[in-house]
């Protein structure tokens, strides 16, 4: 049988392989058939964990075909080796690895801290290196961070003013502000307009050409989603003197009743209250005078009541309500309103003659006498006592009450000189 020069060099190669085969198999095994292993490789992709801080994060590695190989798990930032195949090497004792019959290799971080955030690898020890990355991330909850959030601010009336609050935590948290008593946030858009908003988002939050109706507590509220959200309270105080508003300026009453005198003052800081009567005399509070205060943020309600209206109590009074940046008062006057009947001669009639008001008399019967008398007032006009005139009383006619108008208007005219 003839070879070729190609059949002659296969020859030689096969038997050099057969050499080797003997060489390095006992003498027998040398009739037995050769099995090739198979080198190891990874069953599935490693999942990525998002996990809350505290909580545990297990990392698998699934490996088939492991057979003499090891498994290590490494930090892949800085190629840490924390565990070769059933041993922990790195010295974090929140560190530990399982496995599953040399299959499924787990590594365990218990109580996950932020410093944990990032990618692990998992390798086999083959002549070249396989490797498999996953990657953990670690959620934070909110954390106000004080040294940059403001404080409680007062501002004067008219300036300018912001509130800053920042927060950390992972993902980076939102920052929404509103009201702690749940009315709107006033912001001002231009120099006549100001707009309402139940909550506003942003770290800053700025006020222009500030208003007393801005003033109050704000909630500075961080949230990421990771349970739970936190806030901080910060107020904002709005400084201004005060200011008296009186409704009823002029008030007459019939002697021997309970006169009631009002007035409302705003301001900031808080003021200092109380009444005088007749430039001099300040009032007390006693059985003849009942003084209450009602205070609500920067607004104050004053109230007096004269018990048993005599002559002694006719004049003026004021309200004053002072504090470190100014002083108000208010004025009010006081004076006598005479009630009668008049009955005019041969006259079945009945007239109730008030100041500030109109005579009425019983609905179905004559009226000869209907005038309305003012006297002793040493202004006129102002809010007046009411009368408790019969339901479906005729009103006087119009030329008592242009005589009534008219006489009013002559006795604020005397009174301003």
């Amino acid at each position: 049988m003839l070879f070729n020069v190609h059949d002659e060099e296969m020859i030689e190669e096969a038997w050099e392989a057969l050499e080797i085969e003997l060489r390095v198999a006992p003498p027998e095994q040398w009739g037995a058939t050769t099995r090739v292993s198979e080198d190891p490789e990874f069953g599935l992709p490693i999942r990525n964990l998002t996990v809350p801080v505290g909580r545990e994060a297990v990392l698998s590695c699934q490996v088939d075909h492991l057979g003499k190989y090891k498994v290590g798990w490494l930090k892949a930032s800085d190629q840490t080796i924390l565990t070769l195949h059933t041993k922990v090497v790195t010295h974090n004792s929140r560190i530990s690895v399982t496995h599953d019959s040399h299959r499924t290799w787990n590594l365990h971080i218990r109580q996950v801290k932020e410093a944990d955030r990032g990618c692990y690898m998992c390798q086999i020890n083959t002549s070249v290196m396989k490797k498999q990355i996953g990657c953990v991330d670690v959620h934070v909850p909110p954390d106000i961070v004080y040294d940059d959030t403001s404080a409680d601010l007062s501002v004067q009336e008219g300036e300018n003013a912001t509130l800053s609050c920042k927060a950390t935590g992972h993902p980076p948290p939102r920052i929404t502000w509103k009201r702690e008593d749940g009315d709107a946030i006033l912001m001002r858009r231009g120099p006549r307009d100001i707009v309402k908003v139940d909550t506003y988002n942003g770290s800053m939050l700025h006020f222009w050409r500030l208003d007393r109706r801005q003033m109050g507590a704000f909630l500075c509220i961080a949230s990421n989603d990771v349970p739970p959200a936190v806030s901080k309270r910060i107020i904002l105080n709005v400084n201004f003197a005060p200011v008296i508003k009186v409704p009823n300026q002029l008030l007459g009453a019939p002697l021997g009743t309970d006169v009631h005198l009002e007035c409302y003052v705003e301001a900031f800081p808080n003021t200092i209250n109380y009444w005088i009567k007749n430039r001099g005399e300040m009032l007390l509070d006693g059985p003849k005078y009942t003084i209450k205060e009602n205070r609500a943020s920067y607004k104050v309600y004053m109230s007096l009541i004269i018990r048993g209206f005599g002559r002694s109590d006719i004049g003026t009074y004021n309200c004053v309500s002072t504090n470190s940046l100014g002083r108000a008062e208010g004025t009010l006057r006081l004076y006598e309103v005479k009630i009668y009947t008049g009955v005019p001669p041969g006259s079945t009639d009945y007239h109730l003659a008030i100041a500030g008001g109109l005579a009425e008399v019983p609905k179905g019967q004559s009226s000869r006498a209907k005038s309305a008398v003012l006297e002793d007032s040493p202004g006129g006009g102002g809010a007046a006592a009411s009368t408790g005139a019969a339901p479906g009383a005729a009103a006087v006619p119009d030329a008592a009450l242009l005589h009534a108008l008219l006489l009013v208007l002559f006795l604020l005219v005397h009174s301003g000189r």
